[in-house]
């Protein structure tokens, strides 16, 4: 038998099993619920593994995602709602129901960051420190839920005939794409760029552990604002459901800034050689090595 590999190729195509994993009763588990709580799992598992790798009390990342959680799911789908406010307004029952879909990672990361503020600021300890530990966690969490809208047949790209392209249901589509039934799966092209990014902050976790080469304390996390946020500017040009600010895509606006804002950081720590501003109090300067044994106790 003779296989016909551009044939084959050419018929691909990823297709959605639908929202729902199972229902028993009344009781319904959703592929999009699932993943955010698988994401959340392994990033508290990551997180506490990196932390004992950096001699740092593991049980503060433990509380500080509690932290993170409780503020950055509600604050990703006020994201989202505020920019489609139009469809919510008529709807306003519809807000909470998050399991459709309809959230917004910058949203979650904006969330998350006014979070750690708040959690380091108590704790009296490094929030650059921290946001280094959970970058790692962010980001491939961020690969992991990606795939949830792989499962609701959203946040897909414009139509196209690739051999990767993902079919969406007629139900699914704008209504000015109605006739197009393949679309770039932009689901999976920011899920593998993520894992990428994960890759790099991992291989630089590991090359800034003592008696490596140190890196400066917040390196990891504008790192992770840099490169998460290249991927995305482009991806975000793809898609045909971006929310929107006038004639231009809030995602593609907040990437060049968090781009902007990263590459400064950077520039503040390597160049200028300074600390970067934190919420541990300026009358104390902190020596990294007797700052990390002090969470550590």
């Amino acid at each position: 038998m003779v296989i016909d590999f551009p044939t084959l190729l050419l018929g691909f195509q990823f297709t959605s099993p639908g929202p729902i994993l199972f229902e028993v009763g009344p009781f319904t588990v959703r592929w999009y619920g699932l993943l955010i709580a698988t994401a959340v799992l392994i990033g508290v598992i990551l997180s506490q593994y990196l932390a004992k790798r950096r001699n740092v009390n593991p049980e503060l990342l433990s509380d500080l995602v509690i932290w993170l959680v409780i503020a950055a799911i509600p604050s990703a789908r006020l994201y989202y709602v505020l920019f489609q406010w139009q469809e919510y307004a008529g709807n306003p029952g519809d807000i909470i129901a998050i399991w459709r879909g309809g959230i917004a990672i910058h949203g979650a990361i904006i969330g998350g960051l006014i979070a750690a503020v708040i959690f380091t600021k108590l704790k009296k300890i490094s929030f650059w420190q921290m946001t280094d530990l959970v970058a790692p966690s962010l980001i491939l969490g961020q690969a992991i839920g990606r795939w949830g809208n792989f499962f609701n047949s959203e946040a897909f790209g414009a139509p196209t005939d690739l051999p990767w392209k993902l079919y969406i249901p007629p139900a699914n589509r704008p209504p000015a794409l109605a006739s197009f039934d393949h679309f770039h799966p932009t689901f999976l092209y920011e899920s593998l760029w993520n894992v990428m990014v994960f890759a790099l902050l991992i291989t630089l976790f590991f090359k800034g552990l003592p008696g490596k080469q140190r890196l400066k304390t917040g390196t990891i996390f504008l790192v992770y604002l840099v490169a998460y946020s290249l991927g995305r500017l482009w991806i975000e040009g793809l898609r045909t459901d971006s929310l929107m600010l006038g004639p231009l895509r809030v995602a593609q606006i907040i990437s060049l800034v968090e781009i902007l804002l990263g590459v400064l950081g950077l520039v503040w720590l390597y160049y200028l050689k300074r600390p970067l501003p934190d919420v541990v109090s300026a009358s104390t300067p902190i020596n990294e090595d007797k700052e990390v044994e002090r969470m550590g106790r």
